[in-house]
């Protein structure tokens, strides 16, 4: 597993400062979880810019860059997981297709509030 945290300072709706930036494997998920409820309350749509994370702030946004070709995407943090080892972000379907990502990649991801 690679996982290298740095720094980025990001100030959140409570006033508090947030530091995160992390490098890792993402993976993606979609048709199977449409409509479920995710750890935010809202359901899930694979078409919609989210993501699972373990840690950050439900509610909160990300910049995911696939390491590969430089793309990136933001997206709401909705939802908890992944839960396979080894693995640093969920990606929903769109986002995944947003920065080319099939299957698992490398990515970066830096919170923004």
């Amino acid at each position: 597993m690679i996982k290298k945290l740095l720094f980025a300072t990001t100030l959140l709706a409570s006033g508090e400062t947030m530091a995160y930036q992390a490098v890792g494997h993402a993976s993606w998920y979609g048709p199977g979880f449409d409509g479920h409820k995710t750890a935010s309350g809202k359901r899930f749509s694979r078409h919609a810019l989210t993501a699972a994370h373990k840690s950050l702030p439900l509610n909160s946004h990300v910049r995911v860059t696939n390491l590969a070709n430089n793309e990136s995407v933001v997206v709401e943090i909705n939802d908890r997981g992944p839960f396979s080892r080894g693995r640093l972000i969920d990606l929903s379907q769109a986002a995944a297709r947003a920065i080319g990502l099939r299957g698992i990649g490398k990515v970066e991801v830096t919170a923004l509030d």
